[in-house]
């Protein structure tokens, strides 16, 4: 018969008895393992989601993006030759009731027979293909999504115009499977015939168009693929499209998936760290409880490696059963999310749904938080003497562990810091956080030993209440040390988080609107730039307009060196994704300075300069003298950098990264970008009349409201900002986990308080009102320093990486100091109102019995 390890015997003998006093520390790990492996396992499930539906969402196998041109002949012979193509035309575009009394921004999308290639348009009324788009009666038909008939006050069967051109609604949109690689859209989509978008008069040349040739191959082998990319680079080298293949489909949504991934796994590994005093106060709990057991061990022989080795195997079981369920947790993340996301991207089914590698990162991270945590409770048992453990019912002893137990802790801390660095998008940024939490960590200790320095030294109160609540404060074996670094992280965390949202909800909401215009009016075609001028001062009076002609190009090489495999930093890399707005001017353009170099004279007509903004030409290593290659409309256009100058970005101005010497692209066809800010007093009745005059006789011009757009980005702030909040909420669980397990392991020696005070006399009103005196002052301290490292957090955050001015918000202050005060004091409170009803009788009783 197989006999088990002696320690292992003794322990799972031990744990016959069940788990009491463990319901901390295994809440505080399941936790933390729950919450990283539910960001992981959803993190997988949506990139593998958009690996496996990377078709549809591309649009194809692979697809080539050209703005503001079509591909020519000898291109689409080329394309029509790896398969099937599918041609799609996006811009923006104006839908106006008939009667021109009301009108909406939308993302105008005209599609061909062929689309989608993958996947399915999904449409609620399951209108026929032939008949969606076709021409009837005369009307273009029409499908829109639902927002836009809320919007206009439409339904199914009404007329809107495009562009002025009437047209028929003729379903609404469910889903589009290609929606997700379009990028971040200010308006509802309505999608139309080729043929339609042509006759509303939108697209002239230089048009702000973009068309998309989707390709399904005749051969969908992975080398194939690879061979079109190639191809497509070495056969048409000034094409200037953008290519983007199936195994890439959504590039800015999959980074932005894994930046979010990086924070959420460090708010785990936060709440874990936080969890892991809870970790210590049930070992050390569980241990004192039981004195007598190891006494008895010690007495009979038994060495202290044993001793430790019993009460280690309880810890791994345990902690293995904890990390079980919060592994538990975190495969159902994707599971629950599944219904929340289906309307913007379908999770994989079945078997997709469980990702080990996520919950084996997990795992490993719970299980280093939970040896780091309890090597140093084990190691002071293990030197504690025999003679000791059966002294006084109630003293506590300060020996310290073993240099081993200690060098193994900070082995696991170690390993915890490095394995969240190595596996992080930027690890420059975990680092900082890894540090910023060890030097929290450290400096709430600080506060704690300082707070009971304080108490130490306060003056003798004559108020019982008040001058015992202090006592306890700075006491042996006091609740101070882990009140504050529990509750303290967690409560930083909020009010950091906090304060940047409202000032960068303040910036969104006041300081940018008052110097931002009222309107963009893009897609004026350049030979009706002065007939539009004319338009807006005859309606709009004293209104102010500014007007600078707009290109779109793509950045395809800098410094001699291919724009795809330029070396540039993650914040600085969307410059070189996809097409960009370029201008040229020949004088600095308002709202830029110039701090490098030197502008080009008025009449210049040399060699093609460019001049870049300042802070991306640093980021990217650029220097005044480098080349700087763009594609225009087919045609590759190197220029020198001649100055570098700096945007006041924050005026919502116009402004572009890229201005060029007039010289350089002024024959290229281009439309007029404009500007215009009403005058105060007539503000409504100049926007009314304008934007009735502009669709009378601009109909094919686009108007972006700057206020909607702030609105737009403004709730989409807010729902990041509450996700967020949510998410880092986990470190405020964990801090209320924390208080409940240390209140529960000094609830034997709160009953020896209360039963001695209540044989001297104390009431239990009075004994109330001490812990309430004590519990209020931690958490008001408490509240004092998060509110401190709070506001020097976002304040670093708001003014040095987002360059924005900082303004501290008394709100956020009182509340935070309010919710620890309450917090504090009611688990406090809960937690010694059973020691408040102990009969002292048989406590005494007990006690003269051991």
């Amino acid at each position: 018969m197989l006999r088990l390890p002696l320690a292992l015997r003794l322990a799972l003998r031990e744990l016959r008895g069940g788990f009491s006093g463990f319901a901390v520390f295994i809440a505080c790990i399941a936790l933390g393992v729950g919450a990283i492996a539910a960001v992981g396992s959803l993190t997988r499930a949506l990139t593998a989601s958009i690996e496996q539906e990377g078709q549809s969402i591309l649009g194809g196998d692979i697809s080539f993006r050209l703005a503001q041109r079509t591909a020519g002949d000898d291109e689409r012979a080329w394309l029509a030759s790896l398969g099937t193509v599918s041609q799609t035309i996006s811009m923006r575009a104006m839908a106006r009731l008939p009667d021109h009394s009301d009108q909406v921004l939308v993302e105008a999308k005209a599609v061909d027979n062929a689309y989608p290639l993958y996947g399915s348009l999904d449409l609620a009324g399951a209108t026929p293909r032939e008949s969606l788009f076709a021409q009837m009666d005369g009307r273009w038909g029409i499908a829109v999504e639902p927002s836009l008939l809320s919007r206009l006050g439409v339904a199914v069967g009404d007329e809107i115009e495009i562009g002025g051109m009437p047209v028929v609604i003729r379903d609404t949109i469910v889903r589009e499977p290609d929606r997700l690689s379009g990028g971040l859209t200010f308006g509802p989509r309505v999608m139309l015939a080729p043929d339609a978008l042509a006759q509303t008069g939108l697209i002239h040349p230089g048009s702000l168009v973009r068309w998309q040739y989707s390709v399904r191959l005749s051969d969908t082998s992975e080398a194939a693929l690879r061979a079109a990319i190639s191809t497509a680079a070495q056969k048409f080298p000034q094409a200037g499209w953008n290519i983007g293949s199936r195994d890439n489909a959504a590039p800015r949504v999959a980074d932005q998936i894994r930046r979010f991934r990086d924070y959420l796994t460090l708010v785990g590994l936060t709440a874990l760290a936080v969890g892991g005093v809870g970790v210590a106060n049930a070992v050390r709990s569980h241990l004192e409880g039981r004195r007598t057991t190891i006494a008895t061990l010690k007495a009979l022989g038994a060495p202290g490696g044993l001793v430790t080795r019993i009460y280690l195997v309880q810890v791994l079981l345990l902690g293995a059963l904890a990390i079980t369920i919060g592994l538990a947790l975190g495969t159902a993340a994707p599971l629950a999310a599944r219904t929340w996301l289906a309307a913007f991207l379908p999770l994989p089914e079945g078997q997709g749904a469980v990702y080990p590698d996520a919950l084996a990162i997990a795992a490993l991270y719970g299980g280093l938080t939970a040896l780091a945590f309890t090597l140093g409770p084990l190691g002071r048992a293990r030197r504690v003497p025999v003679s000791a453990l059966y002294r006084d019912h109630v003293a506590r002893h300060a020996a310290k562990a073993p240099l081993a137990y200690r060098f193994g802790s900070l082995a696991c801390i170690a390993a915890i810091a490095a394995l969240a660095i190595a596996l992080a998008r930027q690890p420059a940024i975990a680092a900082i956080f890894v540090a910023a939490a060890a030097a929290g960590f450290v400096f709430l200790r600080v506060v704690a030993l300082g707070l009971m320095s304080a108490a130490r030294r306060a003056p003798h109160l004559h108020a019982m209440a008040a001058r015992l609540a202090i006592a306890n404060i700075h006491r042996p074996g006091a609740l101070t040390p882990t009140v504050v670094l529990s509750l303290g992280l967690g409560l930083t965390l909020l009010v950091s988080l906090a304060l940047i949202e409202v000032n960068i909800n303040r910036r969104l909401n006041e300081q940018i609107p008052q110097n931002a215009p009222d309107y963009f009016f893009i897609d004026i075609p350049s030979v009706r730039a002065a007939a539009f001028t004319d338009l807006v001062s005859a309606t709009a009076p004293g209104a102010h307009l500014d007007q600078v002609p707009m290109l779109r190009g793509r950045i395809v090489s800098l410094k001699g060196l291919p724009a795809d495999g330029y070396p540039a930093p993650p914040q600085a890399q969307w410059v070189l994704r996809g097409d960009r707005g370029i201008t040229y001017a020949r004088d600095v353009p308002k709202g830029s300075t110039v701090v490098a170099g030197d502008w080009w004279p008025a009449d210049y007509s040399g060699p093609p300069l460019v001049s870049f903004e300042a802070e991306l030409a640093g980021e990217l290593g650029l220097a005044i003298g480098d080349t700087v290659t763009v594609n225009l409309l087919g045609r590759n256009l190197t220029a020198t950098i001649a100055n570098l100058r700096t945007v006041q970005w924050e005026t919502l101005g116009i402004n572009f990264v890229l201005v060029f010497s007039p010289s350089a692209v002024a024959g290229a066809p281009h439309m007029m970008l404009t500007t215009v800010s009403f005058a105060a007093p007539d503000r409504d009745r100049q926007e009314a009349d304008l934007m009735r005059a502009i669709a009378d006789g601009f109909p094919e011009v686009t108007a972006v409201h700057v206020r909607e757009a702030l609105d737009t980005f403004s709730s989409l702030v807010a729902k990041l900002a509450l996700a967020v909040r949510a998410a880092s909420g986990v470190t405020l669980v964990a801090a209320v986990l924390v208080l409940a397990g240390a209140l529960a392991s000094s609830h034997r020696f709160r009953i020896y308080d209360a039963v001695v005070l209540k044989t001297l006399g104390a009431t239990r009103r009075r004994l109330i009102a001490v812990y309430l005196t004590e519990f209020a002052v931690l958490g008001a301290a408490t509240a004092v320093f998060a509110v401190a490292a709070g506001t020097l957090i976002a304040w670093l955050i708001v003014t040095r990486v987002m360059d924005m001015d900082f303004s501290f918000q008394t709100s956020v202050a009182a509340t935070a100091a309010t919710g620890a005060v309450i917090l504090t004091v009611a688990l406090g409170l809960a937690g010694t109102w059973r020691a408040l009803g102990q009969k002292p009788a048989a406590f005494l009783r007990s006690l003269s019995a051991n």
